[in-house]
């Protein structure tokens, strides 16, 4: 989560200047300014998008996206819709903040991990309401639905350890192992993806599950009826040729 209480300090930097966490150069080289500008655009989309869909509250979960060796997070504790491009905040892999002023998600150390463990180039991290309370409920989302082989099979949940902490990355990526999404419990979602886009996709698609599952459980006397793992392999299959080609 990002925390309320974490205040950003004054100042800015522009897309392209090394923050206060090291200044080794002035400048970054043209081209790699304007992919980090046009890559910190997106991200703050994506951000405010959770923000509209109902997946975060306030400034709570937190976005991110790698550009090469240097990784674009959401700052600690500012409303998305005061974020502009002068606010880019950016950390090498080893955490060594590289870009901005501003101070980096209080997540930082989840994002990392599955950075340096995956292929992942953007993950998105929400508070989702259905989800959230899903993961109070099981230690894995039961199948529902084919949606699940979309990230690598059954959706399990990384049992909880405080937001911030080693801990909690370390679970989350035992829970991602195989996966591309995962629940936190007592706590959100995680996701990632190629891209922004798909990330985001993963992370809307968890909560709907979720909450189809939850709707279906809630009905006195019956229970969902759910898929098995080869009905679920079939589906994965099928969605190797889903969409469009060239």
């Amino acid at each position: 989560m990002n925390e309320r209480n974490g205040d950003a300090a004054d100042g800015h930097e522009r897309p392209g200047t090394t923050g206060q966490a090291g200044r080794r150069q002035a400048t970054a080289p043209r081209n790699t300014e304007d992919a980090l500008g046009r890559a910190w655009d997106e991200l703050v989309a994506t951000a405010r998008r959770t923000v509209a869909d109902g997946l975060v509250v306030g400034t709570s979960g937190n976005v991110s996206v790698r550009v090469g060796d240097t990784v674009l997070v959401t700052p600690t504790g500012v409303p998305y819709d005061r974020l502009t491009r002068e606010d880019l905040v950016g950390v090498g892999l080893d955490g060594r903040q590289v870009l901005g002023s501003l101070r980096p998600t209080s997540e930082l150390p989840m994002h990392l991990a599955v950075y340096r463990a995956t292929d992942a180039r953007a993950i998105v991290h929400t508070h989702a309401p259905h989800a959230t309370a899903a993961s109070l409920l099981v230690p894995e989302l039961p199948l529902v639905h084919y949606m699940a082989a979309a990230m690598g099979g059954p959706v399990r949940v990384a049992p909880y350890a405080p937001y911030g902490t080693p801990e909690l990355a370390e679970n989350t990526l035992r829970a991602l192992a195989g996966r591309t999404a995962c629940l936190l419990q007592n706590h959100g979602t995680i996701a990632h993806g190629a891209s922004l886009d798909q990330a985001y996709d993963r992370t809307a698609q968890l909560e709907w599950m979720c909450r189809v599952w939850l709707l279906a459980s809630s009905v006195p006397g019956l229970a969902p009826t759910l898929l098995s793992p080869d009905q679920l392999a079939e589906a994965g299959e099928r969605l190797k040729g889903y969409g469009q080609k060239g």
